[in-house]
C-alpha cells in the first residue's frame, strides 16, 4: 500500500471520510455504536485498542470489517499456549544460493508485518509471547537476530481478549496494558440488536464493507486531529484527573484511596488528550471541551488502574472508579 504524503485535510473532509467509515462497518455490525467509534478513535490516533468481552459477540469481524472499510493490508494471530514470538515476528531462515553451492540466510516476515493486526484472544497466549507485540507497538520495529525491521506505515494493533475468569487465559502484562490507547468493553446485544444480527447473519446474502478510506487518508486524519489545538485549561483538568486517580494524592476521591493501588499513567493523559481532540474533529468541532475528556475516559483509564485486594475482593470495577475521579475534579483550580 502506497503511504506517499497527501494533501492535508480540513474538518469536512474529515468529517465527511469518518461518516463514511462508521457508515461501512455499520452496515455489518449491528450495535456496538459505542464500541465502533472508540475504535476508530484508536486508528485515526495511530495507536492501538484492547476489546475485551466473551465469545461471540463479534470482536474479530468488527476488526476485519474496519480493515476492509479502510483498505489496510491486514493479518490475523491466532494467540494460543504454544504460539512463539517467532511466529508473530518472523525470523531467519537457511536456504540455498543461486548457484547451489552455499547457505544463505533470509528474513521471512511474520504477520505483524501488516497496516492492521488483529491480535485474536490475545491473552490465551504465555506472557513471554504476549511480549513479543511490545517492541513493534512502541517502537514500529521489529527486531530478530540483532536486526531491525521497520513496519510500515500506518500500524495498528486491535486486540481481543476474554475476561480472565474465563478458563485458559493469562494476564496481560502491566507494560502491554498501558500499550493501548483504550480498552473497549463488548458488551451482549439487546433483543433488538440481537434480532438484526439474525437477519443478517442467517441469510443467503451477507453484509461486507467496502472501502471508505485508505491509509493514506487515516494517516492525514490522524495529523489533523494532532494539529488539533487543545486549551490550557482543558491540558490542566486532564492532568488533575490523572493524579486523582492515585491514591496517596490528597483530591483523590474516596473510592480511589480506598480500592486502588496504583493509578493511571502519564500514556493515560496522552490517551484522553488525543482521544478527546479526535472525539470533537468527530462531532465536527475543533474546540476540545471538558465533555470530550469525559466521553473517553473510561476506555482510557479502566485498564490503567490497578485495584488492591479489597478492590478486588468487593468486585468494584475501575469505571466505577473512574466516575467518581471525573465527579471530584473541579473543572476549574
Amino acid at each position: 500500500m502506497s503511504t506517499a504524503p497527501a494533501a492535508a485535510i480540513n474538518l469536512e473532509e474529515f468529517s465527511r471520510l469518518a461518516q463514511a467509515i462508521e457508515a461501512e462497518v455499520k452496515r455489518v455490525i449491528v450495535g456496538q455504536d459505542p464500541v465502533v467509534r472508540s475504535v476508530l478513535i484508536c486508528i485515526l490516533a495511530g495507536r492501538h485498542a484492547l476489546l475485551e468481552g466473551v465469545p461471540g459477540l463479534g470482536k474479530t469481524m468488527l476488526i476485519k470489517t474496519m480493515a476492509d472499510a479502510l483498505d489496510l493490508k491486514f493479518a490475523r494471530i491466532q494467540f494460543t499456549p504454544d504460539l512463539m514470538p517467532a511466529d508473530i515476528t518472523g525470523t531467519d531462515i537457511l536456504e540455498d544460493s543461486e548457484d547451489g553451492r552455499s547457505k544463505q540466510r533470509r528474513f521471512q516476515p511474520g504477520p505483524v508485518f501488516a497496516n492492521l493486526v488483529l491480535a485474536d484472544e490475545i491473552n490465551r497466549a504465555t506472557p513471554k509471547t504476549q511480549s513479543a507485540l511490545l517492541e513493534a507497538m512502541q517502537e514500529k520495529t521489529v527486531t530478530v537476530a540483532n536486526r531491525s525491521y521497520t513496519l510500515e506505515p500506518p500500524f495498528f494493533v486491535l486486540a481481543t481478549q476474554n475476561p480472565l475468569e474465563m478458563e485458559g487465559t493469562y494476564p496481560l502484562p502491566e507494560a502491554q496494558l498501558d500499550r493501548f490507547m483504550f480498552k473497549v468493553l463488548v458488551t451482549f446485544p439487546t433483543l433488538t440488536d440481537l434480532i438484526g444480527i439474525l437477519d443478517r447473519t442467517t441469510g443467503a446474502d451477507t453484509p461486507r464493507a467496502t472501502k471508505a478510506a485508505d491509509g493514506v487518508q487515516v494517516i492525514n486524519m490522524g495529523k489533523l486531529a494532532l494539529n488539533t489545538p487543545v486549551a490550557s485549561h482543558v491540558n490542566e483538568y486532564v492532568a488533575r484527573l490523572i493524579l486523582a486517580t492515585h491514591p496517596e494524592t490528597t483530591d483523590a476521591p474516596t473510592s480511589v484511596k480506598q480500592f486502588v493501588r496504583y493509578g493511571a499513567s502519564p500514556r493515560g493523559a496522552q490517551a484522553l488528550i488525543l482521544g478527546a481532540k479526535i472525539n470533537a474533529l468527530l462531532e465536527n468541532r475543533f474546540n476540545v471541551s471538558f465533555e470530550d475528556v469525559a466521553a473517553v475516559a473510561a476506555p482510557a483509564l479502566r485498564h490503567r488502574l490497578l485495584l488492591n485486594f479489597e478492590g478486588l475482593a468487593e468486585g468494584i470495577s475501575p469505571d466505577t472508579v473512574i466516575a467518581d475521579a471525573l465527579k471530584a475534579v473541579p473543572k476549574t483550580k
